[in-house]
């Protein structure tokens, strides 16, 4: 019997059907590579459902034994983000990583973030990862200093790379102009409302002396000479009561002299009563560009809670590392094996 042939039409058909299957299965394929890559609400609802709930528990019981804990931990997940983007790199030590600068060394915070990776091994061995834990941690941090509660993605990866030759050219000095500032942020992907949003962190933590004693001048005798003139003056003799001449590096003073420990508004209040501790911190209502959001966020906590959750998603997202980048530390002091 002669075999049955098939008509050209139905061998186009055919080949169409074959071609659309393919084409199907590709983006198939990029969709779930894609899926890979991003951050997702709830990453570990299946791999470890109480994982959030630990880095929770434990960033409550720091808080409770020392109130500084929540400006600790969210200045510390600055310092990670603003280099090399959020993968813990500053946790890793090292004499030339990035925990080895000074600015770095002395943030505080690190055992926090140690203790939850340790209580979350011991649960969920090799599931999240440290820059998760630090992401988690600064974010419950603001909500127990009395901020608000904001929903974070997570799956991020633990980056391999610190170096402490990229600290400071990733972070903002104290000093810094807006224009500067604004070239920071810009680079990580952030605007400037979330530049006068972030700096909002500021309401919480302390400083070293150090970080704004160029706002005084003195003598070649040590008599204070010249103030900043975007200083309070009652303000500014205050800090010089706490920063005397030849003050030890282990002094501090809060970043905000009204409601230190409390995640508030006030920061923004403060720059308008020219109480901002920095020069970066004063520049904000100096500046025309910045200076209406300053004043809209001193009059609404409610809008500086809203734009805050924005801006702060934001950040913890900036160079994030996910999928089949980076790894998952057993250790955040130190890359796997």
């Amino acid at each position: 019997m002669e075999p049955k042939r098939i008509s050209p039409v139905s061998l186009d058909l055919y080949n169409l059907f074959i071609l659309v299957t393919l084409a199907l299965l590709f983006q198939i394929g990029v969709l779930a590579a894609s899926s890979e890559s991003r951050l997702f609400f709830n990453f570990y609802a299946a791999s470890c459902p109480t994982a959030e709930l630990m880095v929770r528990n434990t960033v409550r019981s720091a808080s409770a034994l020392d109130p500084t804990v929540p400006g600790k931990l969210l200045r510390l997940l600055f310092h990670d983000c603003m280099v090399e983007g959020c993968d813990a790199s500053v946790l890793l030590e090292g004499n030339q990583t990035e925990r080895s600068d000074p600015a770095n060394a002395s943030l505080g915070g690190f055992s926090v973030v140690d203790s939850a990776k340790d209580l979350l091994e011991l649960f969920c061995p090799g599931t999240i990862s440290c820059s998760d834990i630090l992401a988690l941690a600064a974010r419950d941090a603001v909500e127990f200093a009395g901020g608000p509660s904001v929903n974070i993605p997570t799956g991020r990866r633990d980056g391999r790379v610190s170096s402490v030759s990229n600290v400071r050219p990733n972070m903002v000095d104290t000093s810094f102009t807006l224009d500067e500032m604004l070239e920071l942020f810009s680079s990580k992907g952030l605007s400037l409302d979330d530049l006068v949003t972030l700096s909002g962190a500021h309401t919480i933590g302390s400083a070293h002396c150090s970080t704004f004693s160029d706002r005084f001048q003195e003598d070649s005798n040590g008599t204070m000479t010249s103030i900043d003139a975007s200083l309070d003056k009652i303000y500014a003799r205050e800090l010089i009561k706490q920063c005397p001449i030849g003050a030890s590096e282990s002094v501090t003073v809060n970043n905000d002299p009204e409601t230190s420990l409390l995640f508030d508004n006030q920061y923004y209040r403060n720059l308008i009563s020219h109480k901002g501790l920095f020069q970066s911190d004063s520049v904000l209502f100096v500046d025309g560009r910045t200076k209406a959001k300053v004043e809209e966020l001193s009059r609404s906590q409610e809008i500086f809670f809203q734009q805050w959750t924005q801006s702060f998603q934001k950040l913890c997202s900036v160079g994030v590392k996910t999928g089949e980048e980076g790894e998952i530390r057993t250790s955040c002091r130190a890359i796997n094996g």
